[in-house]
């Protein structure tokens, strides 16, 4: 999937290109083998309701969701649970007892989607719980097949408070990791692009430690400023010095991994002149300060590179 429009203002084709990737849908089949449950990721603003026709939809919801008035709700349930979970994983409840869970996805500091599952019950359905859904049905005038709604309703998966927290954790350690594949989605050519578009990623990435500049790359793929700058963007939906800076932030992301390098070595070795400005720009792509990615990192991956290092299969300094 292109990702033809990277940072359009609500960050949709960044999610197109992720629901598509491989290491989101080796995740959702896993976690539905695991669980029993759909998982969808859905761009921040959306008016469809996000399980319609997935394999795992609750057959209870599928039969509301099919009359207008459910419909409506269901929307107004996907309305809250976005506001709930804006900063941080969140979870709603919805007319009918069932619950959704959502954790948001970050391009950088901006929130540009959600990961969701749910459409299930904390409690074991009851005929009790069955009949204030009749008293809803009739409310809302809504036709649906009593037998056919009952059978559907008791087969809805329950989950233990333990599961629910287990599953919210579970997902927000999944976001973290889709946060850090958008940058790299977004640097990667996954469509034809005009050929000189080819050669200025490739000499960018060749001398992305220089001072680079529009006119420099420009002369080096044998073109004007201006009509580079244009195609530029319109291929890749990001202009020339963001490209530039994301390349190098990706850079200082493997750089981190070597523990005997310091924050204000990897930032001079990738190419920024000033510490103040390679915090700023690294905080703006990824969300969190050098120090806090570096501090995030897994245990397991610094020891790993420690060893590399001593070993000589990571350089001390960038290439």
């Amino acid at each position: 999937m292109p990702v033809n429009s990277a940072m359009d203002s609500n960050g949709k084709s960044v999610i197109d290109a992720l629901t598509s990737s491989k290491v989101f849908l080796d995740y959702a089949q896993a976690f539905g083998e695991i669980t029993g449950l759909a998982l969808i990721l859905r761009p921040v603003e959306s008016w469809q309701l996000p399980y319609r026709g997935h394999k795992k939809e609750n057959r209870y919801c599928a039969l509301m969701a099919s009359k207008s008035s459910a419909c409506a709700a269901c929307l107004q349930t996907q309305q809250k649970l976005s506001e709930n979970a804006a900063s941080e994983a969140g979870s709603v409840t919805c007319m009918s007892g069932l619950i959704e869970i959502a954790v948001p996805i970050r391009l950088g500091e901006r929130v540009i989607g959600f990961l969701q599952t749910g459409q299930v019950l904390k409690r074991r359905p009851s005929a009790a719980g069955f009949k204030r859904i009749e008293r809803l049905i009739k409310q809302w005038g809504i036709q649906v097949g009593r037998d056919e709604l009952r059978k559907a309703y008791f087969q809805t998966r329950v989950v233990s408070e333990r599961e629910h927290q287990a599953i919210m954790k579970m997902l927000t350690i999944f976001a973290q990791h889709l946060a850090m594949v958008s940058n790299q989605l977004i640097l990667s050519q996954e469509h034809a692009e005009p050929p000189i578009i080819a050669r200025a990623r490739e000499y960018i990435h060749a001398h992305q430690s220089e001072d680079l500049s529009l006119g420099q790359v420009a002369r080096a793929v044998n073109t004007s400023t201006y009509y580079f700058c244009k195609l530029f963007k319109k291929t890749t939906s990001i202009n020339f010095t963001d490209y530039v800076s994301r390349v190098r932030i990706e850079k200082a992301k493997n750089l981190a991994l070597n523990p005997n390098l310091r924050i204000s070595e990897i930032a001079f070795e990738v190419g920024f002149q000033s510490l103040t400005h390679f915090n700023r720009v690294f905080k703006r792509i990824t969300g969190m300060s050098p120090t806090q990615y570096r501090s995030q990192l897994p245990r397991i991956e610094i020891e790993s590179a420690t060893r590399a290092v001593r070993a000589g299969r990571i350089p001390l300094r960038a290439a």
